[in-house]
């Protein structure tokens, strides 16, 4: 059964688990999310999603959603990217350190710079935020020293989650020129079979909707 991932090219909390399902071999499919148009927050996708946010897997009546929680289930069921034996705590580890420190505030930084009217971007926000994430910036950079991965000898759900929104071109604050092994790290990510951008993993791009 091909499962389906609700999201959208512009969400890097989909691509993580759209990477992780793709460097898995986890068969699946995109289904587009009209985020911008306000489709999360619809009553129907409320049905299934009562968080209201992408990405959601779809398997059959199954329904599952959280980028981490994806990634977990997908190293699960395919026994792939979960890391070596004894290395489980140290993954989830990372992946928590993640969605706290990371990626929730790369997120909200880049929707405030990119994608608000500019009248509307909160300059003192973005400010205090960008501060915050070079400081995660300064912790991923200096965990990588001397590593091709964030756990163990192989890519795992770590380096899915972490990566997320740091292939993204929008200014948020991140220049990889400026973090040397997050730079090398991101292009050993890049170097896997199957490695896509996100904006060609899944739908929807700024330059799709600046066409409609």
């Amino acid at each position: 059964m091909t499962a389906q991932l609700y999201c959208f090219g512009e969400s890097g909390n989909a691509y993580k688990a759209a990477l992780t399902m793709t460097l898995a071999g986890y068969d699946w499919a995109p289904r587009y999310v009209d985020f911008f148009g306000g489709e999360t927050r619809t009553p129907d996708y409320r049905a299934l999603n009562v968080m209201g946010e992408v990405p959601l897997l779809v398997e059959g009546d199954s329904l599952l959603s959280q980028s981490g929680a994806i990634q977990l289930h997908v190293a699960r069921a395919t026994g792939k990217l979960g890391g070596a034996a004894g290395d489980e705590d140290e993954v989830l580890r990372w992946i928590l350190w993640d969605n706290h420190k990371l990626s929730s505030q790369a997120g909200m930084t880049r929707f405030l710079m990119n994608f608000l009217p500019e009248d509307k971007r909160p300059a003192e926000v973005i400010a205090f935020m960008q501060g915050r994430l070079k400081a995660a910036y300064a912790t991923l950079d200096a965990h990588l020293e001397g590593r091709d991965w964030i756990v163990g000898r192989d890519v795992t759900i770590a380096d899915c989650a972490c990566c997320g929104y740091l292939y993204y071109p929008e200014p948020f604050g991140f220049d990889r020129k400026d973090w040397p092994n997050i730079d090398r790290w991101l292009a050993n990510i890049a170097a896997l079979p199957g490695w896509k951008h996100p904006y060609d993993m899944m739908p929807g791009s700024p330059a799709d909707r600046a066409k409609a």
